[in-house]
């Protein structure tokens, strides 16, 4: 086998042992993920499957890493070739109303739910989680100030204020298709957010 094989052989079965951990940390958590389960259901050794990651905390901020880029596809980039400001904010939300929708990880929000199971600990898994968070707010804040510049808000908007109603209403999406099973959520998100950028 020629070298270039052989790193394309490995770069191949580690994004396979992410995807499917990435599946399961979805619906399971990611303390869900062992190293036995996976090394079984993907028929590799418990050697081979440590030789990518070495632990499972490094296995876990892999998939986190490899969420975030499923929802930077998913969301974000969607949308890229619109200005920033209210146009792209409104897109920006329907993707993410879509996303959600589409059930495009089997357990919904992967952030929503390892937020859950990390928020009250602390360590690198917290703190990458917690970076995402910051960065995705980020984004949001310079959509809505860019909004607000351009007269399409209310110069007197609250922006903190309108980031923490536009993640109430994803979690609630999340929640009730996840856990409701609400076909109607999609829309009651659809017309909350419609409300929130109308006042």
């Amino acid at each position: 086998m020629s070298p270039r094989r052989s790193v394309a052989d490995t770069r191949e079965t580690r994004q396979r042992i992410l995807d499917h951990s990435l599946a399961i940390a979805s619906q399971e958590g990611l303390e869900g993920l062992t190293i036995g389960r996976l090394a079984a259901e993907l028929g590799m050794s418990k050697a081979g499957l440590l030789g990518h990651f070495g632990t499972k905390e490094t296995l876990q901020l892999a998939v986190v890493d490899a969420a975030a880029e499923v929802f930077l596809r998913e969301v974000p980039r969607r949308v890229k070739q619109l200005p920033s400001g209210l146009p792209r904010l409104r897109d920006v939300c329907e993707a993410w109303v879509s996303y959600l929708e589409r059930n495009v990880l089997p357990g919904g929000c992967f952030f929503t739910a390892a937020t859950a199971e990390f928020d009250g600990r602390s360590g690198p898994v917290r703190d990458a989680l917690a970076g995402m968070n910051a960065l995705w707010r980020r984004d949001l804040r310079i959509h809505i100030r860019r909004a607000v510049s351009d007269g399409d808000l209310p110069a007197g908007t609250d922006v903190e204020q309108l980031i923490y109603e536009l993640l109430g209403i994803m979690l609630a999406l999340n929640h009730f298709l996840q856990l409701e099973k609400d076909d109607a959520a999609p829309a009651r998100a659809r017309r909350a957010l419609e409300r929130l950028f109308r006042r």
